[in-house]
């Protein structure tokens, strides 16, 4: 795992404690993937590249947005932890909210959590729609990386970041086409797209990436979001 990368081109200080706990990351991670399907075996081959690399490009927003200290983070649709693992190596002063509805997922990050006795990370196995109603306006940053287009991702997560907070979505190629099919949704959960930070991964074959964020800009209207699955068959 080529952390150098992280600070060359993510000015990511690597300390060796850091250091120590994304080896055995990896480790456990690679062994529990080869019995359970966190990701493809192909993608296990880019795992620095395209998991740990990737996640912690959120540093290019923290750093533009000169964002410091506790913060809250909540992470969508974590899957394998990602980039929730990674940032709550990284950033031990931020509390990491993981949430998927997949229990072998989450059972994965709880076992990481209790390896790397990493105390800022609590994962939830739950649907983020069905997310208590204290946790509304709770977050002052929530990502989401792969998991679903704009509009769809705007609901699942605007209502539960505060108002000035900011919700990140992990794009790719189809970032453009995505924010134009979310105007509508941007303008009912009262939020704009003020950033397109772009990044590339460091492989072999292109990888363009980019963090789209939008700012909250008013509180959310109290029905959002709606019952599960509402938001994906019935888009904003």
């Amino acid at each position: 795992m080529n952390l150098e990368l992280l600070e060359k081109e993510l000015n990511i200080k690597i300390t060796k404690q850091i250091q120590e706990k994304f080896d055995i990351f990896e480790q456990l991670f690679k062994i529990y993937n080869s019995h359970t399907n966190l990701i493809s075996k192909n993608d296990e081959k880019n795992f620095f590249e395209k998991h740990i690399y990737d996640s912690l490009s959120l540093n290019k927003f923290l750093e533009k947005y000169n964002i410091k200290g506790s913060q809250k983070i909540l992470d969508i649709g974590t899957g394998g932890g990602f980039p929730a693992i990674p940032l709550a190596i990284v950033y031990p002063e931020f509390d990491i909210f993981p949430v998927d509805s997949i229990a072998k997922k989450i059972g994965f990050i709880e076992m990481i959590q209790k390896e790397l006795r990493l105390k800022n990370l609590h994962p939830e196995c739950i649907r983020v729609e069905e997310f208590p109603k204290d946790k509304k306006e709770f977050f002052d940053i929530a990502v989401s990386r792969a998991v679903a287009p704009l509009n769809i991702l705007l609901e699942y997560a605007v209502p539960f970041v505060k108002t000035e907070g900011y919700f990140i979505a992990y794009k790719a190629k189809n970032a453009a086409t995505e924010i134009e099919q979310a105007k509508n949704a941007l303008v009912i959960l009262n939020s704009a797209i003020t950033d397109r930070i772009e990044y590339a991964l460091p492989t072999e074959i292109s990888h363009k990436r980019e963090l789209v964020a939008a700012k909250k800009t008013a509180a959310t209207p109290a029905q959002y979001p709606r019952k599960s699955g509402q938001a994906k068959k019935f888009p904003l």
